[in-house]
Parts: C-alpha cells; sequence; structure tokens
C-alpha cells in the first residue's frame, strides 16, 4: 500500500538540520527537475517582491515567505514530517509516526510537492513556500511539470501497490494513475452526514476532509492495514470503526473513490 498526500500550506519556519543534499531525497534521480525547480523559483523571488507575490499567489504580509525561498541551498532543514503542519498534518502525528512505526512510514506515504515533486517522511527539506497550482516561468504549470517528470518514476515504485490518495485536486494533477495502476488507486473523499428537517443528507465538506483524511491515513499505519485492493482496504475501515463506501469507478481503467462518512 502506498498512501498518497498533498503537502500543506503552513510549514514550520525554520529547522536545525544539515543543507539540503537533493541526491538524498526520495525519488533521487528527479534531481536535475528539482534543480530546474528552485533556479526558476529563486530567480523569481530575486526580481520585483509585486510580481513574486502575484505569482506565487501570497499576500504583503507573507513577503517573508520570498526571502525562505532564496535560501533553499544554505538554510537549515527539517524533515519532512515536521516540516508540514495544518489540520492534516496534525491528525496524522506524522512524527509520531516515524518514531513508533518508523520502516512503515517511511515506505507507505508520498507526500507531493511544487517544488520538489514527491518526498518522503523523513526527506530533510528547508522551509519554503511554492504550490502546485502555480505557472512558474519559465517551466509553466507544475502539475503538467512534475506529471511529465513524475509518470516513470512512480509508475515504478507504485507498481503492484494499493494507492489511497489522500491528494487534493491540484495535486493529483500531478501523478494520475492509468490503466491497471488506476484500478488499484482509491481516491478519498469525505461526506459529511446529517439530519435536516427528519431527512438524513450528505454533503461533500472540504475543512472536515483534511482532517478525516489525516485520520485515515494514521489508522492505516498504526493498525498495519495491509489491503492489496480497493474492497480489502475498505473491509478493514470498517472494521475499524470507520463509515465508507466504495463507488464504482466512473469508467474502466479509471480510479474508484472511496467516500468516508462523517456524522455530525
Amino acid at each position: 500500500m502506498l498512501i498518497l498526500l498533498p503537502p500543506s500550506e503552513g510549514k514550520a519556519g525554520s529547522g536545525d538540520g544539515p543543507r539540503l543534499d537533493l541526491g538524498a531525497l526520495t525519488l533521487p534521480g528527479l534531481a536535475a527537475d528539482r534543480e530546474r525547480a528552485m533556479a526558476a523559483l529563486t530567480e523569481l523571488c530575486s526580481g520585483p517582491e509585486d510580481t513574486a507575490r502575484e505569482v506565487l499567489g501570497l499576500s504583503v504580509s507573507q513577503t517573508e515567505a520570498l526571502k525562505r525561498n532564496l535560501d533553499l541551498t544554505t538554510a537549515p532543514t527539517l524533515r519532512a514530517a515536521d516540516l508540514y503542519t495544518g489540520v492534516l498534518y496534525d491528525r496524522l502525528g506524522l512524527p509520531g509516526l516515524l518514531t513508533e512505526h518508523d520502516e512503515r512510514a517511511r515506505e507507505r506515504i508520498l507526500v507531493f510537492s511544487g517544488l520538489w515533486g514527491v518526498v518522503g517522511p523523513a526527506d530533510h527539506l528547508p522551509p519554503y513556500r511554492l504550490s502546485m497550482g502555480v505557472k512558474l516561468p519559465p517551466l509553466g504549470g507544475l502539475g503538467a511539470y512534475w506529471r511529465k517528470a513524475l509518470t516513470g518514476p512512480l509508475g515504478e515504485l507504485t507498481e503492484g501497490r494499493l494507492l489511497v490518495d489522500c491528494r487534493s485536486a491540484s495535486y493529483a494533477v500531478a501523478f494520475k494513475p492509468a490503466g491497471e495502476a488506476a484500478e488499484r488507486t482509491v481516491a478519498v473523499r469525505v461526506l459529511r452526514e446529517r439530519e435536516v428537517d427528519g431527512q438524513v443528507k450528505r454533503s461533500v465538506v472540504s475543512h472536515m476532509a483534511k482532517a478525516t483524511r489525516g485520520d485515515v491515513a494514521r489508522v492505516l499505519i498504526t493498525e498495519n492495514v495491509e489491503a492489496r485492493t480497493p474492497e480489502e482496504l475498505v473491509t478493514a475501515l470498517r472494521d475499524l470503526g470507520h463509515t465508507v463506501e466504495l463507488r464504482p469507478a466512473a469508467k474502466p481503467g479509471t480510479a474508484r473513490t472511496m467516500d468516508v462518512v462523517v456524522r455530525d
């Protein structure tokens, strides 16, 4: 099993680890692609602040992020597990998972990134700010940029494994399993169930979805769930107390959706 996660917009501000070593990151074959992304980001952030903020989607109060993007090669690093914060990561508790279930967490979790493509939870990274939805001159849309770079390496890494996709839409663009791999992929969607005027209604949620995806990813690691098919995954999560439903694929060769239902 492999759990695909988005990063977080919120990140820790500083680390105390060694300087960035691209060759030590997960999938070191991506080093040249990462170098190009870093160079493009550095060039952007070295120019006019207004332009850089506009491209990166930052407010004036977030100008400090531009300086961090200029210090990528010299800033102290920290593990991805400690760098990414926010609702999903608060619920996932990734630092604790690396302490208690180190091998499992390293082998089963991948975090997608607008700057690095994908990283593992133990990879050492400097603080940075770059979302996958950015069109970064001269690379263009980062989703398309990383999709081209990741297709081969991730195709090999994910071969034969069940993929539990907890990514948001902008990060899902960077890698789309196809064919047989798509049939082993389950996209996690979160629905809120509540009673309205005597009727039970369900609706897609956003903020709650991050917390629930963090809960699902955590229990898959802590309980050592070894599902090989979407059906086995659903059975395991139901046995662990989650309300889940597996929806049919929209068409052959595409991923299935697993609804996780949260009740008010």
